[in-house]
């Protein structure tokens, strides 16, 4: 049966109230007790402010990066919403605790396209859990609670390119377990990796699986644009010329990143978990956000 995550919230907003109110209002007979027993009633108030109860409320754009990071754990098959708490953080893999949200296989998910890797993930894992009848308002109500935007599968990605991982290392204390590869400063290329999946053999398969075809994709792109460039005439010129000098320069970061990617795949990298993420992330800081 399809639902609205604003329904959802709605539910646990009212239940997030509910429990800042018994506990406020528990606090503050406690306060009354030790007042009266010390005779204390003219010194001390037995009120407590809002910003002292010691239980979180509800908040809207925090439960959606919490629900979308949610998403992110199944899509690698950290979490499953097949089974409670976490299915996978090393150890033997167990391929019958996922049946609703199959992981990826090769624990690559590329953030290039609205429409692809990533953020085509995030979306089916909202269709496949709330229904597809509530998909299109699902989705808004995501958006707009990331900030908004006229299309909210493009809001939605652009937040996992460049908001989600930011939110992950806070939520991580800087020792992030999902990690963002990234060609450079402008993202040209970006994807993100589990780090109780990696195997030597990963960065490898990133290179040729998706790095490579896709710096080739942007080189056929940039022939296309330098045609039409061509053909065209007067202010159309002036316009493929900027597409054109925006475009070269996304093809040089690639190429620099792919020197790097490939450097780092001959090595066969093994990574060691028992070292921590700090020690393990620094093994590849050359291709990492």
């Amino acid at each position: 049966m399809s639902r609205l995550i604003s329904e959802i919230y709605k539910e646990w907003e009212e239940l997030c109230q509910q429990r800042f109110r018994k506990l406020k209002e528990n606090e503050e007979k406690l306060n009354r007790f030790y007042i009266d027993l010390y005779g204390m009633e003219e010194e001390i108030t037995p009120d407590v402010e809002d910003r002292d109860v010691t239980v979180r409320l509800a908040d809207l754009s925090r439960e959606i990066r919490s629900l979308i990071s949610y998403a992110v754990g199944c899509i690698f098959g950290r979490y499953s919403p097949d089974r409670d708490g976490l299915c996978y953080a090393g150890g033997s893999w167990d391929p019958s605790a996922y049946s609703t949200i199959v992981p990826c296989s090769d624990n690559i998910m590329t953030v290039n396209s609205p429409d692809s890797g990533l953020t085509r993930a995030v979306t089916d894992f909202v269709e496949k859990i709330y229904g597809s009848d509530t998909l299109a308002e699902n989705l808004s109500f995501m958006a707009s609670a990331l900030g908004g935007g006229d299309d909210p599968v493009n809001t939605i990605h652009n937040y996992l390119r460049k908001g989600f991982f930011a939110d992950h290392c806070k939520v991580y204390k800087n020792r992030p377990i999902y990690w963002q590869i990234t060609s450079g400063r402008k993202k040209a290329f970006s994807a993100f990796i589990y780090f109780h999946r990696y195997t030597p053999q990963l960065l490898s398969v990133l290179e040729n699986g998706y790095a490579l075809p896709y710096h080739a994709e942007l080189k056929e792109k940039l022939n296309k644009l330098i045609q039409a460039h061509k053909e065209a005439s007067g202010a159309e010129k002036a316009a493929f010329r900027r597409d054109i000098s925006r475009l070269q320069t996304t093809l040089l970061e690639m190429e620099g990143f792919n020197a790097r990617l490939h450097q780092l795949a001959d090595q066969n990298i093994t990574l060691d978990p028992d070292h921590g993420i700090k020690a393990n992330y620094s093994m590849l800081k050359d291709i990492l956000e």
